[in-house]
């Protein structure tokens, strides 16, 4: 039941509630919408002063995005929520070009305003039917979006289409118990092979718990009461129905590395 009804919230969330989530939050200027990761021992990733305080968020787009090599190559990232991890992977990595899409255009046009860096540029569009040609990019990012998907087959497809030769895809996210079957099925019929895989529970618990009171604090600053359930569970802090399911194993996070033939 659970899983039915978070699956209804992400559906009904890209059209309708993430787009006031994001006028909301955009106050504070929260630049990442996607859970913690921290290892045991701490990763000590070296980070400027500015992006210290997103640290435990950034610390799971750096280990999914170095699954491969990024220097120089073509990126793309769909579901770019804020767009604070294009901005760290872009002045980190350094690859030639990256381009954020995303569904919501509020989030858009926050990244357009607050992200401006060379080679990085933010587009509005459907992960199920991506505008551009085939093999544009050389890597394909997806962090903690793909549940909101209807069709997941669809968005490995448009994967697949937009990567070269070669490419990568560089993904995390999470499955309810229930959605765990039909997740595993589509990603091994994805028309990519699969190099890596790992369920990372335990590490984005330790990185969510650290995250917690900062968020409960933006989120009762800014988000009306109505929405803060849903914006609690979506950010997955300590005590939510999501983090309780991380916690007992009903709900699987996991990080993958696939690349194009």
């Amino acid at each position: 039941m659970f899983h039915h009804l978070m699956v209804w919230l992400s559906l009904k969330g890209q059209k309708y509630l993430y787009p006031q989530v994001t006028r909301r939050l955009g106050a504070d200027d929260v630049l990442f919408l996607n859970w913690g990761y921290e290892e045991d021992p701490p990763m000590a990733l070296p980070l400027e002063a500015s992006d210290e305080p997103n640290r435990y968020c950034i610390q799971l787009y750096h280990r999914t995005a170095t699954e491969a090599d990024l220097s120089g190559k073509r990126v793309l990232e769909v579901g770019c929520g804020h767009g604070g991890g294009a901005s760290y992977l872009m002045r980190t990595l350094h690859p030639a070009s990256y381009t954020g899409l995303d569904l919501n255009p509020a989030g858009i046009a926050f990244c357009r305003k607050r992200h401006n860096l060379t080679g990085l540029e933010f587009v509005r569009g459907d992960a199920e039917n991506l505008p551009f040609p085939d093999q544009s990019f050389e890597a394909v990012i997806n962090i903690e979006s793909s549940h909101c998907y209807p069709r997941l087959h669809r968005f490995l497809a448009e994967v697949a289409r937009v990567l070269r030769p070669g490419g990568h895809f560089l993904y995390a996210d999470c499955r309810t118990a229930v959605g765990i079957a039909a997740w595993e099925a589509a990603l091994a019929n994805a028309p990519m092979r699969m190099l890596s895989q790992s369920e990372i529970n335990a590490e984005v618990m330790r990185g969510s718990e650290k995250n917690s009171q900062r968020w409960l604090e933006v989120i009762d600053r800014r988000v009306p009461a109505f929405l803060r359930r849903f914006v609690r569970d979506n950010a997955g802090v300590r005590g939510s129905t999501s983090y309780q399911y991380l916690q007992s194993g009903g709900l699987a996070y996991r990080m993958y590395c696939f690349a194009k033939a």
